[in-house]
């Protein structure tokens, strides 16, 4: 990231952002900070916990909630959405690097290969011949494109990403270090006790403002294409199988893992280590609390969770022993129904 640019003044970011300014409009910020910040920054509170760091802030501004606005000591920048507010604030004071045109001596750029003029291509990349990168895109140093593959215009690379040949990014993404995009995915046959390996022929198609993180893989389809929709926020070390389809808008945190051919919708929320079996569908605006197992379709909205939480280890082995033999029980109460039921027929033969 740049260093922060020039000061911004309250009336401004009121403006621009749709917050009710509650202080003078000619005060200014440059940069943001935690409630313990000082003169020249602004901060935000959205969890109410925080209330008594918010009472001895020194902050210039902080962008908060309606119900918090007579509370704050210093400017207020009212927001019914403070996070989202203070995220746009905080991108306006804090913008990436802008591109440096050019190609860097050390990268190896094939014949045939299509580099906009706008882009940068830094340090060791490597980018084959066919691939195209667009528009302002940055290539940060030894990353990788392979051929036919191509970047939507401000799309950003940082250290160490490989695109994999014929994936496809649109525009105005970020893929952090180390990210892998079109690896193969896998596939595999049994043949007898060893396995032969089945071609991955497919690609990766990823829509536009997408953001991937450190270290996550996405593998490229064996025939048809696995398919990152609009607007998905993928956390760091994240496997997505083959021809997996993620919908608009689904955000996916950190070790995460989802099988192939399984179909996710728009506007969900999937917690950390997340197991999500293969081939399965799970719909729109659904959520699955962290290190949620889910092996079989989910269609209702809501919320789904599927693991115990954390207990002192003497209880947790009785937890365990006690689940250990509900089969047990189950078989007794079953051999105890149909007793009864036998019984109950018994005497209704007596009745007649």
């Amino acid at each position: 990231m740049s260093a922060a640019q020039s000061w911004v003044q309250l009336g401004e970011l009121a403006v621009r952002f749709g917050c009710e300014l509650h202080g003078d409009p000619a005060l200014a910020v440059h940069s943001v900070a935690t409630l313990q910040g000082g003169d020249g920054q602004l901060g935000f509170i959205a969890n109410h916990a925080y209330i008594g760091e918010l009472a001895a802030t020194r902050l210039t501004a902080v962008v908060l909630e309606p119900q918090l606005a007579q509370r704050c000591p210093v400017a207020a920048l009212v927001h019914r959405n403070p996070h989202a507010a203070y995220a746009r604030i905080a991108a306006l004071l804090h913008p990436p690097s802008p591109p440096r045109p050019g190609i860097h001596p050390t990268a190896i750029v094939a014949a045939g290969a299509h580099i906009d003029p706008a882009a940068e291509i830094g340090a060791q990349v490597i980018i084959e011949a066919g691939a195209v990168v667009g528009a302002r895109c940055v290539v940060a140093a030894q990353s990788f494109i392979g051929s036919g593959a191509s970047l939507g215009a401000d799309t950003r690379l940082l250290q160490r990403v490989c695109v994999a040949a014929g994936t496809q990014i649109g525009q105005r993404c970020l893929l952090h270090p180390g990210a892998i995009v079109g690896s193969d995915g896998f596939g595999n046959a049994r043949e007898g006790a060893s396995w032969v390996k089945v071609p991955q022929l497919g690609r990766v198609i990823i829509g536009d403002d997408v953001e991937i993180g450190a270290n996550t893989t996405i593998d490229r389809g064996a025939l048809g294409d696995t398919e990152i929709a609009a607007g998905v926020r993928l956390d760091n070390q994240i496997q997505i199988g083959h021809n997996v389809r993620i919908g608009a808008h689904t955000a996916i945190a950190a070790c995460t893992g989802i099988a192939g051919s399984t179909r996710i919708g728009a506007r969900c929320m999937i917690g950390g280590g997340a197991g999500i079996g293969g081939q399965l569908t799970i719909g729109d605006d659904i959520v699955i609390t962290g290190f949620g197992m889910v092996t079989r379709s989910i269609s209702q909205p809501g919320t789904y969770s599927s693991v115990l939480p954390v207990e002192e280890v003497r209880l947790w082995r009785r937890i365990v022993a006690r689940i250990k033999r509900l089969d047990a029980l189950g078989a007794r109460v079953r051999k105890l129904e149909s007793a009864g039921a036998t019984s109950a027929a018994g005497h209704g033969d007596d009745n007649d």
